[in-house]
């Protein structure tokens, strides 16, 4: 009697293994649901790490962040695991992977050492209209990515700047944060999941570590502020980089990239809770019409 071959999974290939409780959870509950939660950490990172930059440096504080967020993954994805089973195609696109979350973290800090955060998101969300437009099909689609555009405007407050060398590290984190929206859609398509996420920032963190560790070093003589930069590298780089494979997965890449406009509201709400900041009636205009934009964009039928 021959015996049955079970054919392996994607995940299984790829050296993860099945998680039917996080996969009920990931697909029960609407992918705008893990981009919300992701768009409220992706500003609560960074509002944490400015205050941090005193004590360990710009390239400390990306330094740390990685770090963090490579060991709380390593062991949940095996990453050397993942990566020696994958095909060459599937190395490749992690290796690009890695690298983008490893520069893009390193100019973003460097960019809000300088510039002001909302020019430094201003300019981050340009790149973003570009990878939306790519995937607009129709005219709904241009009007509300027009609607949100402007109301993204609105809040933001563009701003330029004298300084060239920040705005060169803006610019630089702008081009790779389109990196990281269609490196990771097809990292979240290719059925790597999670753990590819888990691998590329292993691999961000071989990057980085000979560049940020020595501004580093004093947070380990430090607990509180040790404690502190892991907060921020859990909240900057381990939920919403999760949230993001998870909302990527299901969403169109266009629809993904027009989303974005709303993490100016995000960060204008942030500021109502945490800094006691109320927004005027320019922002709550702006805050209407992203709103508007994102509600009327109707999602592609394929990626």
């Amino acid at each position: 009697m021959k015996a049955q071959t079970q054919t392996p999974t994607a995940n299984e290939a790829a050296g993860e293994a099945p998680r039917p409780a996080l996969s009920g959870l990931a697909t029960a509950l609407p992918p705008h649901v893990w981009f919300c939660v992701s768009a409220v950490f992706h500003y609560l990172g960074p509002a944490f790490a400015v205050l941090l930059f005193d004590q360990v440096g710009v390239l400390g504080m990306a330094w740390l962040r990685i770090a963090t967020a490579a060991l709380i993954f390593a062991p949940l994805t095996k990453p050397w695991r993942v990566f020696a089973r994958a095909d060459r195609g599937r190395r490749l696109l992690l290796l690009a992977f890695g690298v983008c979350l490893a520069v893009m973290n390193c100019s973003f800090y460097l960019a809000l050492d300088r510039l002001p955060i909302s020019l430094v998101a201003a300019i981050e969300f340009v790149g973003t209209i570009a990878v939306a437009l790519v995937g607009l099909r129709s005219r709904r689609n241009v009007a509300a990515l027009a609607v949100a555009v402007l109301g993204t405007l609105l809040l933001i407050d563009v701003k330029w700047s004298s300084d060239p060398v920040g705005l060169f590290w803006a610019f630089l984190n702008g081009a790779l944060f389109v990196g990281y929206i269609v490196i990771g859609h097809r990292v979240a398509q290719a059925g790597v999941g999670i753990a590819g996420l888990g691998t590329a920032m292993a691999i961000a963190f071989l990057i980085v570590l000979p560049i940020g560790f020595s501004e580093a070093v004093p947070a380990f003589s430090t607990p509180q502020l040790l404690i502190a930069a892991i907060g921020v590298g859990v909240c900057s780089s381990v939920i919403p980089y999760i949230c993001d494979q998870l909302a990527m997965a299901r969403l169109p890449r266009a629809s993904f990239a027009l989303m974005l406009s709303l993490l100016p509201l995000t960060a204008t709400l942030i500021g109502v809770i945490v800094l006691r900041q109320m927004p005027g009636f320019t922002d709550c205009l702006g805050i209407a019409l992203v709103i508007a934009g994102v509600a009327f964009h109707k999602p592609a039928a394929n990626t």
